[in-house]
């Protein structure tokens, strides 16, 4: 028996995005159903490139898409504009970043109801636009359980999947009025929030397997250090935000916990320098562990091992200093 498909509505939050959009657009364009059942909602913090310029190109031709201006510049603002201006029945959320498979939106949408779920998602494979030896390998690291922990929606699925979290999700649009919008406070992890919002509160959320969406990664450990070091902070700050410490799971205190292994010994050294080699000890057990892991990839995959091996250091480090940094500030209560 097929389902009739409500009319969707699908916020893509933006900002500087000129590099990824038009990609992400013509993605949802090949989407395999009725064009008319959706409305594309693009939600731009005042983008200082060509975003807006590619977005309005697009629209001359395609009618379902819109701009909304967001003024605050951040994700959950730019989702909760969009939810507020939203028609549909369905609100799903992506991301300029990403491109989603032709099935994507008819996928989630139809499981969201035979499932009669709070949320549902999908995997969320990793690439990257320019193939180097560098970008490979974090290309690599970000879909392997090693540089990203048990996280169902990068790791992969095969059959449908309770799960705590998932990317860009797919909603009823009456979730938000059960469950409350997206948290303006939360510049990174708004929807790991949400998600646990909604299961602290009796929901469901599922991972099905029928489609997946590629997201385009940081390309140099430069970017890759710089948005990791942003996740870590904000995984810290958005437990002072939401006064919830089941907001995170085990997996996202690794980094930290490697980092503080290093660190405390170091300031205990400062009153007995033999503490020094417990610093020494930590950094090189992780190196033989990293370093066995990227050589196996590496004869797998024939990828990079030196890539490998800093992909993996820059991904850890930046994260846990991030949380180091995030935990500061929530003891001195510094903004």
């Amino acid at each position: 028996m097929s389902i009739e498909m409500p009319k969707i509505s699908i916020i893509c939050p933006t900002y500087n995005e000129e590099k990824y959009i038009a990609n992400c657009i013509l993605s949802m364009i090949a989407q395999d159903i009725e064009l008319t059942a959706i409305e594309l909602l693009f939600v731009d913090g005042r983008s200082t490139d060509k975003t807006r310029e590619i977005i309005k190109t697009y629209q001359k031709t395609h009618p379902f898409i819109h701009l909304i201006d967001n003024p605050e510049k951040t994700v959950p603002y730019a989702m909760n504009y969009g939810i507020k201006a939203a028609k549909g029945d369905i609100i799903m959320r992506i991301d300029a970043h990403a491109h989603f498979e032709s099935n994507y939106v008819s996928v989630l949408s139809k499981a969201l109801i035979e499932l009669d779920a709070t949320n549902v998602g999908a995997v969320c494979k990793t690439d990257v636009i320019n193939k180097t030896p560098k970008s490979l390998a974090i290309r690599e690291v970000l879909s392997n359980k090693f540089g990203v922990g048990n996280s169902l929606f990068r790791i992969g699925i095969d059959k449908i999947t309770v799960a705590d979290t998932v990317p860009f999700g797919c909603y009823k649009k009456e979730v938000f009025e059960e469950y409350g919008l997206y948290n303006p406070k939360l510049t990174r992890n708004q929807d790991i929030e949400l998600n646990k919002r909604i299961l602290r509160n009796g929901g469901t959320i599922y991972l099905v397997p029928d489609t997946f969406c590629t997201y385009y990664a940081r390309e140099n450990f430069t970017d890759l250090a710089k948005n990791n070091f942003q996740n870590g902070k904000w995984n810290i700050l958005m437990m002072k935000y939401t006064r919830n410490l089941d907001s995170l799971s085990i997996r996202h205190f690794i980094p930290f916990i490697f980092v503080m292994s290093m660190l405390i010994p170091i300031i205990f050294s400062l009153f007995w320098l033999p503490f020094i080699w417990l610093s020494v000890v930590s950094l090189l057990a992780y190196s033989f562990l990293i370093s066995s892991i990227s050589a196996k990839i590496s004869a797998k995959n024939k990828l990079d091992f030196t890539s490998l091996f800093l992909a993996f250091f820059t991904l850890h480090l930046s994260y846990g200093t991030g949380s180091l940094v995030g935990l500061t500030q929530l003891i001195t209560k510094k903004k």
